[in-house]
């Protein structure tokens, strides 16, 4: 199983999964194009390429066939590269994600905040808005905003860009016909649940739709426990 992280995240996001999952299965993470150790050239990309970067990292460690797991953005690429190579997919796990775009609503406010980051960087106060849409728990929040804070302030520019411009995939999702399970947080303020549930409806093979009680946007971080439990009854049955 491979596990691919969400925005402004790294693969540390999935380290209670990987505890939970390593006694019986082979758990990879790793870190994405403009994201934690990855080496990246700025250049602008789009989640297609980023699903490319997953399926070369399959070639590069030998591996035919893979669960794909992701959250958020992990689901992004994950759902492409499952369009992009479905002989290579097993099965995938969509956590807190969707097939859609971004919602146009909210994408003044979330440009705002790229500006902001490109102008005056990380600050305290850009970070802690940052941290209640993504972790929202105070348990965590303190940990991701030191990671941000760290980061150079063009770090925002390609990766925000590929997530503010990303196609809507729903009418293919059709073609997509491995056995798959999306768990969503119920506190998720930034991918509401509506969207999770037309994911599983447009998901020929996704017969399971997990609601992570009282979890916001990375709910595989901050209740591992509710998350783990479907998670390897899902790959236990495959």
């Amino acid at each position: 199983m491979i596990l691919s992280h969400g925005f402004l995240m790294d693969r540390e996001m999935f380290a209670a999964q990987v505890a939970a999952l390593a006694g019986e299965f082979r758990v990879i993470t790793w870190d994405e194009r403009g994201f934690g150790e990855t080496e990246y050239d700025g250049q602008p990309f789009t989640y297609w390429d980023s699903a490319r970067d997953c399926l070369g990292l399959l070639d590069h460690l030998d591996i035919g066939r893979a669960v794909l797991g992701g959250m958020s953005q992990g689901g992004f690429l994950s759902l492409r590269a499952a369009l992009l190579a479905p002989e290579r997919v097993r099965a995938l796990v969509l956590i807190d994600t969707q097939a859609g775009p971004e919602d146009p609503e909210r994408l003044p406010a979330y440009r705002q905040m790229q500006q902001t980051w490109l102008t005056d960087g990380p600050t305290d106060e850009l970070t802690g808005i940052v941290a209640s849409l993504i972790v929202g728990d105070p348990a965590h929040n303190d940990l991701w905003m030191a990671k941000w804070k760290e980061l150079d302030r063009q770090s925002m520019r390609a990766p925000a860009d590929c997530l503010f411009d990303r196609e809507d995939i729903t009418e293919r999702l059709g073609e997509i016909s491995c056995p798959a399970i999306v768990l969503h947080g119920t506190a998720d303020a930034s991918i509401e649940m509506e969207r999770a549930e037309a994911l599983c409806r447009g998901l020929p093979g996704c017969d399971e739709l997990v609601r992570i009680e009282g979890a916001s946007h990375a709910s595989n971080l901050t209740h591992p426990d509710e998350v783990n439990g479907p998670l390897l009854d899902f790959l236990r049955s495959l």
